[in-house]
């Protein structure tokens, strides 16, 4: 299912689920988004495979410009874990990772969903907006906690990732998904 905003008179966002043979493009996205973590090829197929109903692929004029991956904690279904966020430079500056968290967010797939939990180094000002905006936007209260640690889980090669956690006072509204 395709979801489309307008941008401008000649620009044409579209949101949907990711099919497998998304899986290339999603990765080359990704690699195009520095500095965000390279997984393999594989890795997103995967995603855009087995995932899909808590992926969401936005594309402008055909062409992947924003991401998110997501899954549902096995142990904890109303809780949606984000595991990266992409947005191409050709789409800065739109508003698209918040449009897309709240397009995923509204989905009849996460239906129930109470809780978004991801992971954001300290120095990672644009994660640490985009988050606090949607839980601005759903009234849902923002913690977090140091949760891999740089010398415990990264050998003191990658900074310390918190865990933030969103709590919202209910399930986000079904007004858009896509």
């Amino acid at each position: 299912m395709k979801d489309m905003i307008e941008t401008t008179a000649d620009e044409v966002l579209t949101f949907r689920k990711p099919e497998p043979r998304d899986g290339s493009d999603v990765w080359a996205l990704i690699r195009a988004c520095k500095p965000l973590d390279e997984n393999s090829m594989y890795c997103n197929l995967i995603q855009c495979d087995h995932f899909a109903d808590t992926c969401i692929l936005a594309e402008k004029d055909g062409v992947p410009v924003g991401w998110i991956s997501g899954y549902r904690l096995p142990d904890a279904p109303d809780t949606l874990f984000v595991w990266q966020v992409a947005v191409s430079s050709k789409a800065r500056g739109l508003g698209l990772g918040s449009e897309m968290l709240d397009r995923l967010l509204s989905r009849d797939d996460l239906a129930g969903v109470r809780r978004l939990k991801t992971t954001i180094t300290r120095d990672n000002d644009p994660s640490w907006r985009l988050f606090r905006s949607l839980a601005e936007r759903h009234g849902g209260i923002l913690s977090d906690e140091p949760h891999y640690r740089k010398d415990d889980h990264f050998d003191g090669e990658h900074a310390t990732e918190h865990m933030v956690t969103i709590r919202f006072p209910a399930p986000v509204a079904r007004a858009r998904a896509a």
